[in-house]
């Protein structure tokens, strides 16, 4: 008999602890002789996979074993690497489905028409040409939006969430948003040092494009202010705030961290360059229009960090390790007990599987009334009893 085989992806921004979660699967599956395949880059190497081509098939197909995973836990990135592909709208076909008839779209915007090409029939005969009986995915909204799809068309599919913004619905806690915290702590707590001898307003930008959790618990665990996309603060009353805490601190400065998305009262991010595969665009940088608001406003020097790819560079933390392990451990029990359209998340502070999130919905948002003050602009501490570890339920993100 053939031995069971299941696939396994990591599709988006890498985050520390993927390869724990690659390992743990492959471990769990060496005991149980099962085969486990990594796909390289995401859902690229569903799309551009030509299993006629020996090349290909070396490039996009790693056989996980004990041997090759043995040690790959103990530093962060994930082996299988990544990509931002979204197989229902590829801009380009792989060479080797040039001239072939697919599915394709038009679009038009801005005067520009855009013809984009629907994969998936490719993406299904890769598994089935592959023998993978069921996949696990690991990523964000974005990679999960595409598992859902394979659900519904009959594809065998866990779920694990990773990202560091934290804002994939139906879980309290993403892969990699532990580290990112982390990360963003010690670079903050180092740099006090700097902007308290120049006696300036410390700026730090990092990663929460549409949610402030990111930016919300490095604020919490560093007491300094913060501003958020799903808040819009007045920007009078924010630089207000900063100089008044500024001439109150000893060593004459202050400190405040933004969402990449954060924006404020009569002011929207510009956006630039080419859309992504699920068409995000790069987004100005918000903390150096703020320090220049600050400069014009009220004659204040600034220093501005941009943290964002350091957050989720570097070894996982010990909560991302711990969770990652579980999570992978999870899917994998659900796949021997034959689950599919499931998703590994934490709810209540306990671990569970859950539906994949609808991509309708789009990402979990921050709850401002429970965890953001509006008047101060900074995390709200009081009242956390009885709030899981994370503060915030899965549920008053949109749970199912």
């Amino acid at each position: 008999m053939a031995r069971k085989r299941i696939g396994i992806l990591t599709g988006g921004g890498d985050v520390a602890g993927l390869n724990a979660i690659i390992k743990t699967v492959t471990y769990r599956g060496s005991e149980d002789d099962i085969e486990v395949v990594g796909l390289r880059r995401g859902w690229e190497a569903l799309t551009h996979l030509d299993l006629d081509d020996p090349a290909s098939k070396s490039h996009y197909l790693i056989p996980l074993n004990r041997e090759n995973t043995r040690v790959i836990d103990r530093r962060g990135g994930t082996v299988l690497h990544s990509s931002r592909t979204n197989p229902s709208k590829m801009k380009k076909l792989p060479d080797h489905l040039a001239g072939q008839d697919l599915p394709v779209s038009e679009s038009t915007k801005s005067g520009i028409a855009t013809k984009t090409w629907d994969l998936t029939g490719q993406v299904l005969a890769n598994l089935s040409g592959l023998g993978i009986e069921h996949l696990i995915a690991i990523g964000g909204d974005d990679t999960l939006s595409y598992a859902d799809k394979l659900n519904g068309l009959g594809v065998k599919i866990i779920a694990i969430p990773k990202t560091m913004d934290n804002d994939v619905r139906n879980t309290e806690y993403c892969i990699g948003f532990s580290t990112a915290i982390t990360r963003a702590s010690d670079a903050i707590q180092r740099q006090r040092t700097t902007v308290g001898s120049h006696e300036r307003i410390g700026i730090f930008r990092i990663f929460g494009r549409d949610a402030g959790f990111t930016a919300l618990y490095t604020a919490y665990v560093t007491s300094i202010r913060c501003v958020i996309p799903e808040y819009k603060v007045n920007l009078d009353k924010l630089i207000q705030l900063l100089i008044e805490e500024k001439r109150a601190n000893p060593s004459n400065y202050a400190l405040i961290v933004l969402s990449e998305g954060a924006e404020w009262e009569g002011f929207r991010l510009q956006e630039y360059g080419e859309p992504d595969a699920y068409g995000h665009r790069k987004r100005t940088s918000v903390a150096e229009v703020l320090a220049d608001e600050i400069k014009r406003r009220a004659g204040e020097e600034t220093i501005v960090s941009d943290l964002t790819y350091d957050l989720r560079s570097g070894d996982p933390d010990f909560i991302d390790k711990l969770v990652a392990l579980t999570f992978g451990n999870m899917a994998y029990d659900a796949i021997l007990e034959g689950k599919t359209g499931l998703m590994s998340a934490l709810v209540e502070g306990r671990y569970d599987l859950v539906p994949i999130p609808d991509a309708k919905l789009g990402p979990r948002k921050l709850d401002v009334t429970s965890m953001y003050n509006t008047e101060r602009y900074r995390p709200i501490y009081a009242n956390k009893r009885g709030l899981p570890i994370f503060l915030n339920r899965a549920s008053q993100g949109g749970r199912w």
